[in-house]
């Protein structure tokens, strides 16, 4: 069966590829531990080098790659209107360019199998940028759907000295020992009927890889911890959304969590669902622009 979702997979993924256009922006490479890595870059028009900018990277699904996320996310357009640097990394995978992961800790796919240090290679693409653009240390963000949302947990345990926030998308913190040195910002949105991580944890029984996933409230309730959050939240609902915001925490930091009730595995706000086939998002919020207001409102102390 796991041979058969495999291949299906990569049907998909190679309809997606020509379904859509190519984005225009450059793709990066370099070599981390020996394996060439690569990253789509986009820089506003407006960056002329005089001030310091964000950045935000952004991490695509499981079996995903840069390309689709940057369809998915929106964060180009954002970027445009705001003035930052983003980029997309590419995963890595046995065929290649396609069906790429993340070693987020338990999940997911070859990179986990294959221990790939993908800490490692973020460290490195952020140094990479450092170098040819002028970025601002306090304000580098991450986010991601699904794995690449597992792995911005992962890099909020392993690198909370370079990220200030991490905006996660229908992913868990799947990372143990989470042992971060410094606060750090947590914004969740995440669908409570979701069948591939599900809100609860446990196996998603749309699930490929059979990964026992961690809870939202697992993985929210040790960041209100780590971060010495207010434990009892600031809720608002509206639609099919329900909004609870943890304040008075650490270092200036906050944790956040968008529930989006009878959601299922989709990136809020998105044209349209990250695969063909795929789950459909919802419209009531845009996920890209709720976590840049909240990224910017907590840059590093």
């Amino acid at each position: 069966m796991k041979r058969i979702a495999l291949a299906l997979a990569v049907l998909i993924l190679g309809a997606l590829a020509c379904a859509r256009p190519a984005p225009a922006d450059p793709t990066i490479t370099l070599t981390v531990d020996g394996l060439e890595r690569s990253y789509l870059l986009h820089v506003p028009a407006s960056f002329d080098g005089s001030q310091p900018v964000p950045l935000a990277l952004v991490f695509h699904g499981g079996g995903g790659s840069a390309a689709n996320q940057w369809r998915v996310s929106g964060f180009n357009q954002l970027s445009d209107e705001k003035g930052f640097i983003v980029v997309y990394p590419n995963g890595s995978g046995r065929l290649g360019d396609k069906i790429l992961t993340w070693n987020g800790g338990t999940c997911c796919g070859y990179a986990m199998t294959k221990d790939i240090d993908d800490v490692g290679f973020v460290r490195a693409l952020v140094a990479d940028l450092q170098a040819s653009y002028k970025i601002d240390p306090k304000r580098i963000y991450a986010t991601g759907l699904s794995n690449g949302g597992i792995m911005s947990y992962r890099l909020a345990c392993e690198a909370s000295d370079l990220f200030a926030a991490i905006g996660p998308v229908a992913g868990t913190l799947n990372y143990k020992p989470c042992a971060p040195s410094q606060p750090v910002a947590i914004i969740h949105f995440h669908g409570t009927d979701d069948t591939y991580l599900p809100y609860e944890g446990g196996y998603g029984p749309d699930s490929v890889g059979g990964v026992l996933f961690a809870s939202v409230k697992e993985s929210i309730d040790f960041w209100l911890a780590f971060d010495e959050c207010q434990q009892t939240p600031q809720t608002e609902s509206f639609a099919d959304i329900q909004h609870d915001a943890y304040v008075n925490c650490a270092a200036g930091t906050a944790v956040e969590l968008y529930t989006i009730l009878g959601g299922k595995h989709a990136w809020p706000g998105s044209d349209g669902p990250a695969w063909p086939g795929g789950d459909e998002p919802t419209q009531t919020i845009a996920a890209a622009s709720l976590m840049w207001e909240f990224f910017m409102a907590h840059p590093k102390p």
